[in-house]
């Protein structure tokens, strides 16, 4: 069980990292950079859609909103430019 949580939160670290690429790539499309900085500022933002101090329902919007956004980002991204970033960051 600890090994899945230490694997999974290894390539969260990693897919973050892929992420930082994608947004600093210039053949990203301004769109998904737009869209990627949003999720991101969207989990470090204190105010949300749903306050978290609502039990359950106050992180479901965490945990809808954001991967939306990464996922409809990725949509925009190029594969090429992808797969670039997911090497380098696999590099790292």
């Amino acid at each position: 069980m600890f090994e899945k949580l230490k694997s999974l939160g290894r390539s969260l670290k990693r897919e973050v990292t892929v992420y930082q690429l994608v947004i600093q790539d210039k053949r990203t499309p301004k769109l998904a950079k737009l869209l990627l900085m949003l999720a991101v500022g969207y989990v470090l933002f204190p105010f949300d859609i749903i306050p978290d101090f609502i039990p359950v329902i106050g992180y479901v919007d965490d945990a809808l909103i954001v991967p939306a956004l990464v996922l409809l980002a990725l949509r925009y991204v190029p594969q090429a430019v992808l797969d670039d970033c997911r090497m380098r960051a696999s590099s790292q």
